[in-house]
């Protein structure tokens, strides 16, 4: 039986519907050329760069930047495309440029995306007896399997109430970090993520989580996976302490391949596999019928 854990479902976690958090408000008055600056600055590329990728010229480029151009439909889209822009900012930059949103940003609960619904509840159910999450775009808990609670029983009940954000409640003292034996490396490991994900999104919120999280505790020393300049192993392991002994996994992360929807691209599927036979061997008998 899976335990009560406070602010989750008991063990049919992932028959529970998956919500989000709200999203944070997003800052108005930027024009075009200010979004388009913001985001060719954020990708390092220079106009000469950008125009030529995009197929016109840098004065054409120019002029857009500083207004003195307006931009069609098709050519923002371009530029996007070009920059590898999100869809949530793509639809800003539309926005911005005079046009409407071209993706559309639906609640998980929309009967549009009853397939992908069912597609991660798939994958979550799929793989038990070992854990697998959902997320959203600020790593806040969609939806779990039954494995996920028998992790958080250590857990300050204060961090498991909703929204719960899967860093917080990984990195915080009072969450899971006590638990974690190679805390330093798996903290290295999750700030180089979200860093990345902060290049990308360039997402104040996130950026706010990794500050929050860089604040707290670090461990008195990180062990290197670096041997002589090799790197150890063929992925970042997470081992975890439990009354069933030392739990060691590797993650994969599973996102929709060509999602138009903007809540559709920022979910991710976290999935956890043991990374040795005595882990494979403990979480079998937890969860009898999986």
């Amino acid at each position: 039986m899976t335990p009560q854990v406070m602010g989750l479902p008991q063990a049919a976690a992932y028959d529970a519907p998956m919500t989000f958090a709200a999203s944070a408000p997003r800052p108005t008055g930027l024009s075009f050329g200010d979004h388009l600056r913001h985001w060719r600055q954020r990708r390092r590329l220079s106009q000469l760069d950008l125009a030529g990728d995009a197929g016109i010229s840098t004065r054409h480029l120019s002029f857009m930047e500083t207004g003195r151009s307006t931009p069609s439909r098709e050519m923002v889209l371009r530029l996007a495309g070009r920059l590898d822009v999100p869809l949530r900012e793509r639809n800003a930059l539309l926005t911005a440029a005079g046009y409407a949103p071209l993706y559309r940003e639906s609640p998980l609960d929309d009967p549009a995306l009853a397939a992908a619904r069912q597609a991660v509840e798939l994958i979550l159910r799929g793989h038990s007896p070992y854990p697998a999450l959902a997320m959203d775009r600020h790593w806040n808990l969609v939806s779990y399997n039954a494995s996920v609670p028998l992790l958080l029983a250590s857990a300050d009940p204060a961090l498991l109430q909703p929204p719960v954000n899967v860093l917080r409640l990984s990195l915080h003292p009072r969450g899971l970090a006590p638990q974690i034996a190679n805390l330093g490396q798996w903290r290295h490991h999750l700030f180089e993520r979200l860093a990345s994900q902060i290049a990308l999104t360039a997402d104040p919120v996130l950026a706010d989580l990794l500050a929050e999280l860089q604040a707290y505790p670090a461990p008195p020393e990180a062990t290197d996976m670096r041997l002589d300049g090799e790197v150890l192993g063929i992925a970042m392991p997470f081992r975890f302490r439990t009354p069933q002994g030392m739990l060691s996994f590797i993650s994969t992360t599973t996102i929709f391949g060509t999602p138009v929807d903007v809540t559709l691209q920022e979910l991710a599927v976290e999935s956890f596999f043991p990374a040795d036979e005595a882990t494979a061997t403990a979480l079998r008998p937890l969860l009898p019928g999986t």
